[in-house]
C-alpha cells in the first residue's frame, strides 16, 4: 500500500508507543491526586509540557493540553472572543476548517458576533490589504490557518498576526497541519493562540495541544475541576500528551531535512502529473505550499471514482477534508478558489509524509494516469 492521505491522519510513532506505555500502565495516577501515583503523573504531565513549550517557543505555562485540533480551535475563537470585552467583531478566512468556521457561526448567531469572512485569491491566499481594510478598532480576534488542509497554501501567519496586533485585536491560528513541515515557534509568528492535533504527527487521535500566550483572557468552554489552569477542566490525558510531546519533537528534529526531500519529490510529481493526465489541474499555492501536498481537480470526471479506482489499485489518497467525508455537498475551500461546483467535484487530495519518496510518487503518477483514463473510458462507453 502507498498511503498518501498523511493530511487525515498518520500511524502512531513505535517511539511515541514505547514513551505512552508507561503512563497506560504501571504509571496510570490521576495527576491531581496526592499520592506517589498521582504525584508521577503529575510530573510526566509536566515533562511534557514542558517539552512542548520548547518546539513552541514559549513558557510551560503557556501550553495547554487538548483532545485534538478541533477543540483547540473552538477553545481558540470562543473562548478568546467571549472573554475579551473590546468589541465584537471577528475576522477570518473562507477557506479555514470548519472548527473555526462553525465557532464563528455559533459566536454570530447566539452572541452577536460580526464576522467577516476574507476570500482568498486563485492560490487560497488571504490578501493582507484585504486583511488591512477588514480590521477595525472593535476586531477583537483573526484566526487565520498557517496551512490548509486541503490544498496545502501556507498562509503569511506572521504579517496576518502584525497586522491584527496593531489594532489591537488576538491572533489565532490553526496549525493543524503544520508539524514536521513548518516552524512553529509562536514567537517568530507573533501569534497569541496556535492549535495542534496530535494524529496528524504520529501521536494517537484523541490529544492535542495550545498555546495561549500569557495575559490572553480566556473563557473556557469545559468545566469542572479547573485543570490546566483553569483553561480546560477534565482529568488530563497524560498518556495521551506525553506521546504528543515526543511525536513533536521527532517531528520537528527531522522537519528541515524532510521537507527539503518532500518538496523536491512533490514538485516532481506535481510536474509529472500535469503533464501526463491531460485534464488535471493544481489546486493551491504553486509557490506557499506544505511539502507534501498536491491537489488536483480532474475535468470531465469525479474525484470520489478516482480516488476508489486508485485504492483498488493499493494506492490511499481523499477527495477532500476527511472531515468533510460523506458530504455531497462541493469544497467550500475550492469553491472560494474561483473553482466551480461541477469541477469541485473532481478534486483528488494526495499528502504524504515520510516513507514517501520520488519511487513511490512515480508509481502513483502511472497509477493516476491510467485510472483516468480507465474512468473516462468507462463513461463514455
Amino acid at each position: 500500500m502507498i498511503y498518501l492521505d498523511s493530511a487525515a491522519t498518520t500511524a502512531v510513532r513505535r517511539e511515541v508507543l514505547e514513551a505512552m506505555w508507561p503512563h497506560l500502565t504501571a504509571e496510570f495516577g490521576n495527576p491531581s491526586s496526592h499520592n506517589e501515583l498521582g504525584a508521577s503523573a503529575a510530573d510526566a504531565l509536566a515533562d511534557a509540557r514542558a517539552r512542548v513549550a520548547v518546539i513552541f517557543g514559549c513558557r510551560s505555562s503557556e501550553v495547554v493540553f487538548t483532545s485534538g485540533g478541533t477543540e483547540g480551535a473552538n477553545l481558540a475563537v470562543s473562548g478568546i472572543a467571549l472573554a475579551r470585552p473590546r468589541g465584537r467583531h471577528i475576522v477570518t478566512s473562507a477557506i479555514e476548517h470548519p472548527a473555526v468556521l462553525e465557532s464563528c457561526d455559533y459566536l454570530e448567531r447566539f452572541h452577536g458576533f460580526e464576522i467577516t469572512r476574507l476570500g482568498v485569491d486563485r492560490d487560497g491566499l488571504v490578501g493582507l490589504d484585504d486583511l488591512a481594510a477588514a480590521l477595525r478598532p472593535d476586531s477583537t480576534l483573526v484566526s487565520v490557518m498557517y496551512a490548509n488542509n486541503e490544498i496545502g497554501t501556507v498562509q503569511p501567519i506572521a504579517a496576518i498576526a502584525r497586522a491584527a496586533r496593531a489594532v489591537g485585536a488576538a491572533m489565532h491560528t490553526d496549525a493543524v497541519q503544520a508539524p514536521g513541515s513548518l516552524r512553529l515557534n509562536v514567537r517568530e509568528l507573533g501569534v497569541d493562540a496556535l492549535s495542534v492535533s496530535g494524529h496528524k504527527f504520529g501521536a494517537p487521535k484523541g490529544v492535542g495541544a495550545m498555546f495561549l500566550a500569557s495575559g490572553t483572557p480566556i473563557e473556557p468552554l469545559i468545566h469542572g475541576g479547573g485543570q490546566e489552569r483553569g483553561r480546560r477542566s477534565g482529568t488530563e490525558n497524560v498518556a495521551g500528551a506525553f506521546g504528543l510531546a515526543v511525536a513533536l519533537e521527532l517531528a520537528d528534529q527531522s522537519r528541515a531535512a524532510n521537507a527539503a526531500r518532500l518538496s523536491e519529490a512533490r514538485d516532481v510529481f506535481i510536474r509529472d502529473i500535469l503533464a501526463s493526465v491531460p485534464s488535471a489541474r493544481l489546486t493551491g499555492s504553486t509557490l506557499s505550499r506544505l511539502p507534501g501536498s498536491a491537489s488536483f481537480i480532474f475535468a470531465g470526471t469525479s474525484g470520489e471514482s478516482i480516488v476508489l479506482e486508485l485504492e483498488r489499485r493499493g494506492i490511499v489518497c481523499s477527495s477532500g477534508s476527511a472531515c468533510a467525508a460523506g458530504s455531497d455537498e462541493p469544497s467550500g475551500v475550492l469553491l472560494a478558489l474561483g473553482i466551480t461546483a461541477e469541477l469541485a467535484q473532481t478534486a483528488v487530495r494526495f499528502s504524504f509524509g515520510e516513507g514517501i519518496g520520488a519511487a513511490e510518487l512515480a508509481v502513483v503518477t502511472g497509477e493516476l494516469q491510467s485510472a483516468v483514463a480507465t474512468i473516462g473510458s468507462s463513461r463514455t462507453n
